[in-house]
């Protein structure tokens, strides 16, 4: 397997551990979703940017957590070729809300975003609780595997 995995941060909300958001966005791909290649840019952006994206490509209003854009050619299921932006103003408030923190929701985010890029869809409320059920899944797989806590730098 071989692939290209571009991470660019253009928020200032928290400060985010770029190589270990890496490393986690890595292991997904090779230990759970096994593509032949992969070509992935995440983009971590403050919620004024993700509301022009938001506008731009979905015209849809206001911030959202996050938004994937499938390059690949969707006969060619063994690839995954796309981009995200990741809300990090989102995490903060979800986190609150849903009393955890927001590095996991970061996480959680990032998994939604190479589901999509896998093939799940959340249109229908069967495909969107099958795509929940699985996106927990693999966040407690990368808990267990790495320590969350170590996705905020101490400036």
């Amino acid at each position: 397997m071989s692939g290209q995995l571009t991470l660019r941060n253009r928020q200032r909300t928290r400060s985010v551990n770029r190589p270990f958001l890496r490393r986690i966005a890595r292991a997904l791909l090779t230990e759970h979703f096994h593509p032949q290649h992969f070509e992935l840019c995440v983009h971590l952006v403050a919620a004024p940017e993700m509301a022009r994206v938001n506008q731009t490509f979905l015209q849809h209003e206001g911030s959202t957590d996050v938004i994937t854009f499938n390059h690949a050619d969707p006969a060619q299921t063994e690839l995954i070729h796309g981009e995200m932006f990741i809300c990090l103003d989102d995490a903060v408030a979800q986190a609150r809300q849903f009393r955890t923190t927001w590095q996991a929701e970061l996480v959680r985010y990032l998994i939604h975003g190479i589901l999509h890029l896998h093939g799940f869809d959340d249109l229908k409320a069967t495909a969107r609780t099958k795509m929940k059920k699985e996106e927990s899944r693999l966040l407690r797989a990368v808990c267990r595997e790495f320590d969350l806590a170590q996705l905020e730098t101490r400036n």
